[in-house]
């Protein structure tokens, strides 16, 4: 990968997102504006149609305003009913997750007199597939541009992952040791998660442990777990301490993680954001018709348990699967083998992410491959 010349003029960045699932898409195409702008001094707009998800990962954003200027990035409302004729399309136009872009904004596209480089940013897989179609160009059927598909990914022939310069810096300068010895567990989830069995689970571990659920859906699921458990004992769990971890601004979320020993995850934002947090995870992954999310899954898992002993690579893979093909039988016994590994996880979740580190990042990525297409 060739590095980006210091004479290298950034180009204009506009990046188009419709939020489909609350905060994972946001979170990474914000993410990915930020530093475009940031680090890389690019002009970037960020056009969202969903201000109001988009306010609860950025406090800062007012979901009242048709545009704004939030962290050196113009935040632009997608409204459907607007025109987006008005806007002059940049030098680099990004698709995140193949949103579709808007037929008026398509023309201008066309009708500058150097063509802009058009990505397709799709979602993020370990699948073998993706860097075969890593970088395809898409012709418009009757427009003079090109889109290209460009694959978050964890290997070398694909985009890469979103990785700020001093990410990994900060991270181990605000390692601390845990002062209270207790085992710190942070559980982020969808609502199918089987809560329940991982709370009597935890309960039968001997060692004191800190778990906290995010709110929402799974800290009424705590409550009721409570409710249940004191019908028949006072204090049924007294090595176990359970709360609700309030929501996390994304500005804060890194520091989060890095605050607790063994993280559960999900969607694609928290899912990379564990990995750079270098701690054992069990990631929750978003389930898909024909149960094609654990051949998903799975890949992954082919990819990270690269390198593990063979008792710490089952004890990762019988958790992930007792967590996402929901157990309760399973689970006990997959967390008791999971928590005895934890001196080789927390080793390989340091070695996974020293490597993933040693690859170029999506956004340095990104800007060689628009200088590649722009030829400069």
């Amino acid at each position: 990968m060739t590095p980006l010349s210091p004479q290298f003029s950034p180009p204009t960045c506009d990046i188009f997102c419709r939020v489909v699932d609350n905060y994972g898409d946001i979170g990474v195409t914000w993410r990915l504006a930020r530093q475009l702008a940031c680090e890389h001094g690019s002009t970037v707009r960020l056009i969202v149609d969903d201000l109001d998800s988009f306010r609860r990962l950025v406090p800062a954003v007012d979901p009242g305003l048709a545009g704004q200027m939030v962290d050196g990035v113009s935040v632009v409302a997608w409204r459907d009913s607007l025109p987006f004729a008005h806007l002059e399309a940049a030098d680099l136009v990004i698709e995140a997750f193949g949103c579709d872009l808007p037929a008026d904004y398509l023309e201008q596209m066309a009708s500058r007199g150097s063509r802009p480089v058009w990505i397709n940013l799709e979602y993020l897989s370990a699948e073998a597939w993706v860097a075969e179609h890593h970088l395809l160009p898409s012709p418009h059927p009757t427009l003079p541009l090109i889109k290209y598909f460009f694959f978050l990914g964890f290997t070398a022939g694909t985009g890469g992952l979103i990785r700020e310069k001093d990410l990994i810096a900060r991270r181990d300068s605000a390692a601390a040791p845990n002062a209270g010895g207790e085992l710190r567990v942070l559980v982020f989830a969808y609502d199918h998660a089987p809560l329940e069995a991982l709370f009597a689970a935890m309960a039968r571990t001997k060692r004191p442990i800190a778990c906290r659920v995010s709110e929402g859906v799974l800290s009424a699921k705590l409550e009721q777990w409570r409710a249940s458990q004191a019908t028949n004992a006072p204090n049924p769990a007294p090595m176990l301490e359970l709360g609700v971890q309030p929501f996390c601004p994304q500005a804060e979320y890194d520091q989060l993680l890095w605050r607790n020993d063994v993280l559960f995850v999900r969607g694609e934002d928290s899912f990379v954001r564990a990995q750079w947090a270098a701690k054992p995870f069990v990631w929750h992954i978003y389930p898909q018709s024909g149960d094609t999310h654990l051949v998903k899954l799975g890949a992954f898992l082919d990819l990270y348990c690269d390198g593990l002993p063979a008792a710490a690579e089952r004890a990762v893979r019988e958790l992930w699967q007792a967590w996402n093909v929901p157990s309760a039988e399973a689970l006990g016994p997959a967390w008791a083998a999971f928590i005895a590994q934890l001196p080789a996880l927390n080793r390989h979740a340091r070695y996974w992410s020293q490597r993933l580190a040693e690859m170029p990042d999506l956004a340095s990525k990104l800007l060689n491959f628009y200088r590649k297409k722009a030829k400069i």
